[in-house]
């Protein structure tokens, strides 16, 4: 099914770009133009991007929490040699 009638993106493109790490409707526009010409399919795209885990988001996370606890085990060192 066509989502996004003026540049010909589907329904299985956006669910493709989504599966590789796209979470939002900008993030889908940089790669397929979908929603940047009338705007009529961009709540289309919200709903097939859903309101699920999104992979990049989850990795970020996932960095922060390792940069966290880094950054409390260099503290826990430092304390201990003084």
């Amino acid at each position: 099914m066509f989502v996004c009638s003026c540049f010909g993106v589907t329904d299985q493109q956006i669910k493709s770009h989504a599966a590789a790490g796209a979470c939002t409707p900008r993030q889908i526009a940089s790669v397929t133009k979908a929603g940047t010409d009338c705007g009529n399919c961009v709540r289309t795209i919200q709903g097939l991007l859903g309101r699920g885990a999104c992979p990049r988001r989850d990795l970020i996370e996932k960095r922060q929490l390792a940069a966290t606890a880094e950054q409390v085990a260099q503290e826990t060192d430092d304390r201990a040699a003084a």
